[in-house]
């Protein structure tokens, strides 16, 4: 007969198997006799998802670090770019001098891209400035002056329309080249006008735009970038939410870009953070179009609300209106 010692010391043997076993890890099952083993493969282990961009510490500064740097590139498209974005940034005093130092630029493309963006921020300062570039050489630079001073209701502009017309428009080009500038496509696109060529310009987007709205039926940019241009005006909080989320738009470039642009125009706050994370964007177009919708959201969040006062109707009613 087992002593009580030994029944208890066969009974800890079997606990430490039991627990040996435990740890042992699993192994294949037995290959068929006559087959060889099945290699068992090792799956990778997944790649970390990418992180998403941090936002800037500084972000006004990041902002106009990446306008001043570009409006001083040696790429053509992107200086012209770079500055026809400043145009988003209205009753911006260092924005307006970019601009207009711009029209002192050997190159037309600059010269016309700083003429539209005076236009476009309502630059009536810089007025004087636009139409002594009615004058200038290059048709294309002239037509963005005229564009400008239209846009601000001045009639100087109407003169040059006129030359245009009749064919009486006088400088240094002979009449065929100007009139060649005026049909090409290109040129037209780079400044940005929906007269004539039937597309929805965006601020520094220009040639390639035209190239890509043109370039495939099934392309759903064209139809995007039109909707993006028309919830800029619309006050639902869900248009700011799908314009936002644009931003974030893997596939095209130019959604991205005409999302932030519309976004500067609503000139709603609360997108401030959607602009300053899409400041590191790889494409140069939407880059320069957020840092220009940064400054000008901190622009209109740092402008002092005018207060409100009270205002009697003819019923005896209260109503409030904004204070001179």
């Amino acid at each position: 007969m087992p002593t009580s010692s030994s029944i208890k010391l066969l009974g800890i043997l079997l606990i430490t198997a039991c627990l040996a076993l435990a740890q042992e890890p699993a192994s294949a099952p037995a290959a068929p006799a006559g087959k060889p083993a099945e290699k068992v493969e090792e799956k990778a282990p997944a790649a970390p998802a990418a992180a998403p961009p941090a936002l800037p510490e500084d972000p006004k500064g990041t902002a106009w670090e990446i306008l001043e740097a570009e409006t001083k590139a040696d790429k053509l498209s992107d200086r012209a770019t770079a500055i026809r974005v400043l145009g988003l940034m209205t009753k911006n005093v260092h924005a307006e001098k970019m601009a207009g130092a711009a029209l002192n630029d050997e190159k037309p493309e600059i010269r016309a891209a700083g003429a539209s963006a005076l236009g476009e921020m309502q630059a009536q300062s810089s007025i004087s400035k636009l139409k002594e570039a009615l004058s200038d050489d290059d048709t294309s630079v002239a037509l963005a002056a005229a564009h400008a001073l239209d846009v601000m209701h001045d009639p100087s502009a109407f003169q040059l329309y006129y030359e245009i017309l009749t064919g009486e428009r006088k400088t240094s080009k002979s009449l065929a080249e100007q009139t060649k500038t005026l049909k090409d496509p290109k040129k037209l696109a780079m400044l940005g006008f929906e007269e004539g060529i039937g597309f929805v310009p965006f601020a520094g987007i220009g040639w390639e735009a035209y190239r890509r709205l043109n370039s495939s039926k099934n392309d759903s940019a064209p139809v995007r970038t039109a909707a993006a241009k028309v919830l800029a005006r619309d006050p639902d909080p869900a248009s700011a939410r799908a314009l936002a989320d644009a931003t974030k738009d893997n596939k095209n470039w130019l959604v991205r870009a005409a999302a932030l642009e519309a976004i500067a125009q609503r000139g709603d706050p609360s997108l401030l953070k959607t602009a300053e994370l899409a400041m590191s964007d790889d494409e140069a177009a939407v880059k320069y179009t957020a840092a220009a919708t940064v400054l000008h959201l901190i622009d209109v969040q740092e402008t002092p609300k005018l207060p409100q006062k009270k205002k009697r109707t003819k019923l005896g009613e209260q109503q409030t209106q904004p204070s001179k």
